[in-house]
């Protein structure tokens, strides 16, 4: 979090487009639509003083040249939830949308909000590629099992040599591409120690690491409750009055989610501690679900722990 609170007494909202960033002033002294071009951005980005908290949403990467334009120009910038965002604009009743006025909003979020705020930071290079690498596995990997479901399907002989065709492709680029993930982790020395702490801890393989080391770099370097709120593993309590409510967890990184759902079912067979934890909980007659969030939950934690531990080495 910002821990400089009410440091920042400028702050600019940029709705990002394709083509174009809508920005808004909260000093209406710039304001406008500017091309998403790196030097158009970066002209903008240097318009700005050191007090100036500017605020963007993710859009699928078309934001990253304004992120980028902001650090070079040394104005801090934070990547809003697009979620949390619609919920603050919805809290004023306002129906109406429009890219100028979704960059005011951003603004307004960006001052009543800036002391909660998680400045951007870029990753190291080898990370940045790393979750490249790691994001188009998953996407093949998707495609994969679209495929073989397709080839199980009854009545679809005639297209099955294409679909096979297409499987054995699709399976030789995933192995390259796990190739180059491993190359680039062992090129890069904290890369790879980060990996080797994470696999020495049974469940954990190489592949939830890489995932890990490409979709949360902030392991290591955040609290328990932090790290399990990333991770979507946090359980939200929904209490009134006398009631308690069930509690369950919401949000989060889907895709860390599901690495580490196949790392914990492997860690509640084969590490001591948290074996012994589920066990005691499928005896108390806990939904198996719940089980095996439990353990998602206190894996990530340990995780997160030895990796700290790991840097505090260093």
């Amino acid at each position: 979090m910002n821990n400089n609170k009410d440091i920042f007494t400028r702050f600019v909202g940029l709705d990002v487009g394709k083509d174009t960033v809508v920005v808004y002033d909260s000093q209406g002294q710039c304001c406008g639509s500017f091309s998403n071009e790196k030097s158009a951005l970066l002209k903008l980005a240097n318009h700005f003083c050191e007090q100036t908290l500017a605020i963007c949403e993710a859009t699928g990467g078309y934001e990253t040249r304004v992120l980028q334009a902001f650090i070079t120009a040394k104005i801090a910038i934070h990547r809003a939830d697009a979620r949390k965002v619609k919920a603050f604009i919805r809290s004023f009743g306002t129906l109406a949308k429009t890219d100028k006025l979704d960059a005011q909003a951003l603004a307004d979020y960006a001052q009543e909000r800036q002391a909660k705020l998680i400045l951007w930071v870029p990753l190291q290079k080898q990370r940045k590629t790393l979750q490249a690498l790691v994001l188009r596995r998953d996407e093949l990997v998707a495609m994969r099992t679209a495929e073989n479901n397709r080839l199980q399907a009854p009545d679809n002989q005639p297209a099955r040599a294409s679909i096979s065709a297409l499987l054995k492709h699709l399976s030789g680029q995933i192995k390259k591409l796990e190739g180059k993930i491993n190359q680039l982790i062992e090129a890069c020395k904290e890369l790879r120690k980060s990996r080797d702490t994470m696999v020495a801890v049974p469940g954990v393989g190489s592949v939830t690491a890489a995932h890990l080391l490409a979709l949360m770099p902030e392991l290591g370097s955040i609290n328990r409750r932090q790290i399990a709120s990333l991770a979507g593993l946090a359980p939200h309590p929904r209490d009134s009055g006398n009631a308690t409510g069930y509690r369950n967890v919401r949000g989060g990184r889907t895709q860390v989610k599901r690495t580490l759902f196949m790392a914990a079912l492997s860690a509640s067979r084969n590490h001591p501690v948290l074996k012994q934890s589920y066990n005691k909980m499928i005896e108390d007659g806990k939904k198996p679900i719940v089980d095996i969030t439990a353990i998602m939950r206190r894996l990530i934690v340990i995780l997160n722990a030895k990796i700290r531990d790991q840097y505090k080495n260093i």
